[in-house]
């Protein structure tokens, strides 16, 4: 049997010192923020915040996004349902419009919100509400119109479809300028819709079609390996999705390298208020080295992020 090992203080007069200015350090005093006064400007601001791991990256998503836009390369946006839930359908709109965002992605969820907001203006039922009487996801009107989306999408892929159902029709969508689905149809911007049957209340419509759906959102994903085989030099953002937006870009991903195409200069990026396995697999670390980790609420990061990109591509 073992027997335990009696210690003594150990005598520490030998230890070897050296002058703290041959150490290396990773903060100094130029690395601390400067407080903006209250009438500063947001430029201001962003110069004002502190020099750190984080600042820095957000710093060179922006950089890399600008870059993009001055090559033309595709800066896609994977966006989850709660983006849309959090108001940033025009941030994103905007982007679009002006030319930086050139492709959305998004899920059933995704879609779901953003129809609702362009025919009735407004979104997000709660499920404690409605779920034990049997009420939650059970209106009318928005698997209607996503069964007419589906139908349609099947010649033209679901994305292009839900823009193309609103853009057709004001009245019936009085609030599509909210729309990023919308927008992107009017901008010329590729559009999909990536749906995971069951996982939308609009499946427990009795008149959903399986192969509408599945038709619509397979095109969809060719639609989507297309834009991956044109992201040389390239950004793609995953903004919000943890688990069906990284897996069918890393599936759309493998498509695109098995047919050749240069992806090593792309740069990828996860927004999210907490990183997931699968962004952080999926999308930052096994396609590329260019990946970027941001970490917060997507209500201040996004719109922050849009104003760096701007005065990168103002800096000319």
């Amino acid at each position: 049997m073992r027997q335990p090992r009696p210690y003594d203080p150990l005598d520490l007069s030998r230890l070897e010192r050296f002058p703290i200015a041959e150490r290396t350090h990773k903060v100094h005093l130029e690395d601390l923020a400067r407080p903006a006064k209250p009438e500063a400007t947001l430029g201001d601001f962003v110069a004002s915040l502190p020099t750190t791991p984080v600042t820095e990256r957000l710093h060179a998503l922006a950089r890399a996004v600008a870059d993009a836009v001055r090559a033309d390369a595709p800066v896609v946006v994977a966006f989850g349902g709660h983006v849309v839930k959090c108001g940033l359908g025009p941030v994103l709109i905007d982007l679009m419009e002006r030319g930086i965002v050139t492709a959305v992605a998004t899920h059933g969820a995704g879609a779901i919100h953003d129809l609702e907001l362009a025919f009735h203006g407004a979104t997000s039922e709660d499920p404690a509400e409605t779920l034990r009487d049997g009420r939650f996801g059970m209106v009318q009107e928005t698997p209607g119109y996503l069964n007419d989306a589906a139908r349609l999408g099947r010649h033209r892929g679901l994305g292009q479809a839900v823009g193309d159902l609103m853009n057709e029709d004001p009245e019936e969508f009085p609030h599509a300028d909210a729309s990023i689905l919308a927008a992107a149809g009017r901008f010329g911007c590729t559009a999909t819709v990536h749906v995971a049957i069951g996982a939308d209340t609009v499946h427990m419509d009795p008149e959903a079609e399986g192969a509408d759906i599945g038709q619509a959102t397979l095109i969809d994903f060719r639609k989507l390996c297309a834009v991956l085989a044109d992201m040389a030099g390239g950004v793609w953002i995953n903004l919000g999705s943890a688990v069906v937006l990284p897996e069918v870009f890393m599936k759309a991903y493998a498509v695109a390298a098995n047919l050749g195409a240069s992806l090593d200069e792309m740069t990828t990026a996860n927004l999210d208020q907490i990183q997931h396995y699968r962004p952080t697999q999926n999308v930052l670390g096994r396609p590329t080295e260019r990946g970027v980790a941001l970490t917060g609420h997507h209500e201040i990061m996004v719109p922050l992020l849009r104003h760096l990109v701007l005065a990168e591509l103002e800096a000319e």
